[in-house]
């Protein structure tokens, strides 16, 4: 029994070490990508509070360009009224390949609607930077600048009217 136990161990030790050495790939032309990420906020007395989730799906068209929409639910309590809102965007990213690092550049446009908000237009530009933990899993954080219009005649004077939008969460590659 001893010699059986001991002949599995050695059979399982390069087994194991081979494992570890699978070479980092990250995405590949073609795979799919998704997100999730959440926010919140609350005054000091947490009588006003929110909560937000926003959650991406993209594909990789090529080494470098990932193409996708992004969905964000937020939720808000003012303790006298409550509003349901959301915002629906299509992106398209650059993403830089540096290893396990990959920053990315690119912009979104889309659309805000729900309860307490005018329906409107928002475009922007946006940036990142995504950590590989794996071939298939990252964390990652982004900035957006989003500005809203209702026509194409208002997107020069709504530009500087926008806002930052901040988020950091977790990515699955497939």
């Amino acid at each position: 029994m001893k010699k059986l136990l001991l002949l599995s161990a050695l059979i399982a030790v390069p087994a194991t070490a081979q494992a570890q050495d699978i070479p980092f790939t990250g995405p590949q032309p073609g795979s799919w990508e998704a997100t999730i990420s959440g926010s919140g906020s609350s005054d000091n007395d947490f009588d006003s509070n929110a909560l937000g989730v926003t959650g991406s799906v993209g594909k990789y068209m090529n080494e470098n360009i990932l193409v996708g929409v992004r969905q964000t639910l937020n939720f808000a309590d003012t303790g006298d009224d409550s509003a349901l809102t959301g915002a629906t965007r299509v992106f398209a990213d650059f993403v830089f390949d540096l290893g396990r690092w990959r920053p990315y550049i690119g912009a979104s446009i889309g659309g805000i609607y729900g309860e307490g908000v005018n329906n409107t237009f928002s475009a922007g530009p946006e940036l990142g930077v995504k950590y590989y933990a794996d071939n298939n899993t990252f964390i990652y954080a982004q900035t957006e600048y989003q500005f809203t219009f209702r026509n194409a005649s208002d997107v020069n004077d709504a530009y500087d009217d926008g806002a930052f939008f901040h988020a950091i969460g977790v990515g699955f590659n497939f």
